[in-house]
């Protein structure tokens, strides 16, 4: 039977899984679930014990090391997924076992556009959310692509954080680590596969990520003084070796919404600790104003402004700011909170790109709650604790665990009481007026079919006013 180019051209690129003696040896292939610019996700049995697992070959060397990094020091964490093992040699690609996890909040929110989801359940996905970010953030690990369609979800309702291709830990050479921050989680392998020997690991993945010197905001040096809130006792449970995972592709839009949406910048290369930070990174729709002005300056704080679209998304079933580009993501963000000030946001003015793009006076900004019709005051606010302009103000994932709204009825439900959608988010992704359905896949410009605007020079270049 004669194949597709599509299928041509991904057992082109990704043959090498199929013919790696030291990963069909352990492991048999079933089936490709997932594929994107920079990695093939495949469902497979582990040949020991028959457990299904997923296979992620990762074909971009700076992704497949700030994945495997951060999955390791986050490998005790119930809300992430978890690392089994992994192969890497020279000349080859990555390969990834992961937990393989059958379906994501993305698929959760689709489906509550039929059936609804209980104020209850949506509180359950937010503490789960929390715990997830909460334990990147002890570890100073900015996960900067968090997304419905990245928070998997096992059958039996526990969510976790997956794809860490493009985190970072941040590091600073002006903070020494001491023994009143947060550690991270202790590198237990019970009920894993040991990493394969040292000769198959690039010699930096050896390093301990307490070597160096770490970058922790003053925000987050006293969050482990807070004791954990009754109603997170259940996530603490681990999972066992039983979940599914499906979609931890580095894109589950396609190669033309990876290309227009997130890069990586040439200034992030090497030594990922002390590299420069790039503002191309994340998906759009959940991307910070310090991104989209440009800032490679910033902090974990750009993952605090993606929860509250994402929470606001669980509340309203809808995206918050769904932009075509990053000027028109911007525009609908402006339309919300208002123009960007230093009355708001003091330092703002030394964003990178602050200068060179402005807006029109928004006289009557409509606010957070115009966004959330029907919604509770407690639900506005914790939604507001998050998207708000100055990084510092935003609230942080253990003050948020500890915020009234979770312990007020209706209480979170347990786990198992979850609604989990049979299939993933990504099947019918191309689907017209899908979530997915992005309007500028043809172009990457952010100017194309705008609107009005003016360029005017300026003594460091020129300035655009839209209108």
């Amino acid at each position: 039977m004669d194949q597709s180019p599509q299928q041509q051209q991904s057992h082109s690129k990704s043959w090498s899984i199929h013919t790696r003696s030291e990963i069909i040896s352990k492991y048999e292939i079933e089936e490709r679930v997932g594929a994107g610019a920079y990695s093939d996700v495949y469902k497979a049995r582990r040949l020991s014990d028959n457990l299904i697992v997923a296979l992620k070959e990762i074909h971009d060397y700076q992704s497949a090391f700030r994945e495997i990094e951060t999955l390791q020091i986050l490998q005790n964490c119930p809300n992430v997924v978890v690392l089994h093992e992994y192969f890497w040699r020279e000349d080859e690609d990555a390969v990834l076992v992961l937990e393989f996890l059958r379906t994501d909040l993305a698929a959760v929110i689709k489906q509550g556009k039929k059936n609804g989801i209980s104020v209850g359940e949506v509180k359950r996905w937010m503490v789960q959310i929390l715990c997830g970010v909460d334990a990147c953030h002890r570890n100073t690990i900015v996960h900067r692509d968090l997304k419905p369609s990245n928070l998997l979800i096992s059958d039996d309702g526990r969510l976790k954080l997956a794809d860490f291709g493009q985190a970072r830990i941040l590091m600073d050479p002006g903070f020494v680590a001491t023994d009143e921050n947060p550690q991270p989680y202790e590198h237990n392998l019970v009920n894993q596969e040991p990493l394969v020997p040292a000769a198959e690991v690039i010699p930096e993945m050896e390093k301990s990520p307490q070597e160096g010197v770490v970058r922790r905001d003053e925000s987050f040096r006293e969050m482990n003084e807070f004791k954990a809130p009754d109603y997170l006792e259940e996530t603490s449970i681990r999972d066992g070796d039983t979940s599914c995972f499906a979609t931890g592709t580095a894109s589950d839009i396609g190669d033309d919404f990876l290309k227009s949406s997130y890069t990586y910048d040439v200034d992030e290369g090497g030594d990922d600790r002390h590299a420069s930070l790039t503002s191309c990174v994340g998906t759009r729709w959940f991307r910070a104003p310090e991104l989209l002005y440009g800032s490679t300056d910033y902090g974990l704080e750009v993952d605090l402004w993606s929860l509250g679209c994402i929470f606001a998304e669980l509340l309203t079933l809808e995206p918050l700011f769904p932009g075509t580009s990053d000027i028109d993501q911007l525009n609908r963000i402006i339309s919300v909170l208002g123009n960007l000030t230093e009355q708001v946001w003091p330092g703002c003015l030394k964003l990178p790109d602050y200068g060179i793009i402005s807006f029109a006076k928004v006289e009557n900004p409509i606010g957070v709650e115009a966004c959330l019709p029907g919604r509770s005051l407690d639900e506005i606010s914790l939604v507001k604790k998050l998207v708000c302009y100055e990084p510092a103000s935003r609230a942080t994932a253990m003050e948020l665990l500890h915020d009234e709204y979770f312990s007020k009825e209706p209480l979170p439900v347990p786990v198992s009481e979850l609604y989990v959608p049979l299939i993933n988010s990504g099947q019918d992704e191309d689907s017209p007026g899908g979530w997915y359905d992005y309007n500028d896949r043809g172009s990457d410009s952010d100017f194309d079919e705008f609107g009005p605007m003016s360029v005017t020079t300026t003594s460091s270049g020129f300035a655009i006013q839209f209108s």
